[in-house]
């Protein structure tokens, strides 16, 4: 790894700072920002009252995790960082460095500030991938201020990085980059890049290649390399359309449009899948929305929905369950989070239904809405003052835990309304409430 700025090297060893010839460089190695503000998206860390942007106005840095999807920026945030502040930039990779290369690492970190003056800001990349042996050889280092480190994952950091690490770093997520800022990233490349501006590049099928992207700016600049690669450049201005993006890709994007009428047909076409107790027809329209690119959380918060209004109190469990897909979804994210998704559709799809609960909240507001004034009968009042229990707050009322069944014959409306709302089935776990309510309520039910 590097010795000093002037021997700066990358993941790989090659010389940093474009030394390296650039016509064998990837289009996202040659347009990558070298500034804050070059940078499109991540407001929350490099805008104005931003963190990332307050630490090197302060001139300080402390030690990071970047927690984001592929191609949100985390490299290149930690580079910049690097720079802004003249660190010393060394870079591993957790895929094939271990205990050895770490120490080498922090060994050249010692003799940079012996020897420079410099403070290293040591970049490990998918650190997730690091053993508890190599995470904690860390721990010293960066208790000691011998390195600034600024960790790179895809993976939620809370499962994969040990907690006595985590300890000592910061946690900055990045998101997803939201189309606008992919299409402000390939027009600066197209516009900017030695190599590719003097052609004249016109893409005509942004919808295709921002879908493709999915949020990664690495993706779309891949892309849009590759179908450069494979037009006449003599040719000006080089038109990329969607049957050469296509082409040169080797994928055809689902006919899904996430804002239009797809959209909306498609989940409809889920929740009814669900609703009919079709595990197949639902697992169905769940691929087609995932490969459609649907953001999975809009998923997942619909199945959360579907548990109360269509199963309801036929099968309880289903709430549980259908929230802790959506948990797990937040956590790991797609590619994995399809399986978790997977689960809870087959769970949800076989369950009893029942939509009494949100039949019953239905009538009862609107029968709450023509009563607004009913007022609180005087027994179910809180009375937690002496004057209002001697002004009757409360007075006769009948705990029911003291009789049998823990149970009491009494009127809980305001006087004068007795109306049911409720009509649980004898589907499911609904069956044993019915059957409970029933023998409570002699007549209501």
């Amino acid at each position: 790894m590097s010795a000093g700025k002037e021997n700066q090297e990358d993941l790989f060893g090659l010389p940093a700072g474009g030394n390296a010839d650039s016509r064998f460089q990837p289009l996202a190695e040659r347009v990558r920002p070298r500034t804050l503000d070059e940078m499109y998206g991540q407001d929350h860390l490099i805008g104005a009252d931003a963190p990332l942007r307050k630490f090197i106005t302060q001139g300080r840095l402390p030690s990071m995790i970047f927690w984001g999807p592929p191609g949100s920026g985390k490299t290149t945030l930690a580079e910049i960082c690097a720079k802004s502040l003249d660190f010393r930039f060394d870079a591993l990779s957790a895929v094939d460095a271990g205990v050895r290369e770490v120490r080498r690492a922090l060994d050249l970190a010692v003799s940079a500030q012996r020897l420079e003056g410099r403070q290293t800001l040591l970049f490990i990349d998918e650190i997730h991938r690091f053993n508890k042996a190599q995470q904690d050889s860390l721990l010293h280092a960066i208790e000691q201020g011998v390195v600034v480190l600024v960790g790179a994952t895809t993976e939620n950091p809370s499962f994969e990085v040990n907690a006595a690490l985590m300890s000592r770093m910061q946690v900055y997520i990045l998101n997803p980059l939201e189309n606008h800022d992919i299409e402000a990233v390939v027009r600066r490349a197209l516009a900017g890049d030695s190599l590719i501006a003097p052609c004249e590049i016109v893409i005509d099928d942004w919808d295709f290649l921002l879908q493709f992207a999915g949020g990664d700016a690495r993706k779309a600049l891949n892309a849009v390399e590759a179908a450069f690669s494979m037009v006449d450049s003599s040719k000006k201005p080089l038109h990329l359309s969607r049957d050469l993006l296509e082409g040169a890709l080797q994928k055809k994007l689902p006919v899904y449009d996430k804002k239009g009428e797809s959209h909306y047909d498609i989940i409809s076409a889920f929740i009814k899948s669900l609703r009919g107790s079709d595990p197949d027809a639902a697992l169905f329209w769940l691929a087609r929305m995932l490969e459609g690119g649907e953001d999975p959380k809009f998923i997942a918060r619909r199945m959360v929905i579907f548990a109360s209004e269509d199963i309801g109190n036929a099968d309880p469990y289903a709430l549980t369950l259908a929230v802790s897909v959506f948990h797990a979804v937040e956590v790991i994210g797609l590619p994995e989070a399809r399986i978790n998704l997977a689960q809870g559709v087959t769970y949800l799809a076989g369950s009893p239904k029942s939509n009494a609960s949100y039949q019953a909240i239905n009538e009862a507001q609107r029968y709450a809405e023509a009563h607004q004034a009913a007022p609180v009968p005087m027994h179910l009042r809180n009375a937690p003052t002496k004057f209002m229990k001697e002004s009757g707050y409360g007075k006769g009322y009948k705990y029911p835990h003291d009789y049998p069944e823990h149970f009491v014959m009494e009127h809980y409306m305001p006087e004068g309304l007795n109306q049911v709302f409720y009509h649980p089935t004898g589907e499911g776990r609904e069956k044993f409430v019915r059957e409970r309510l029933e023998k409570l309520w002699k007549g209501r039910y």
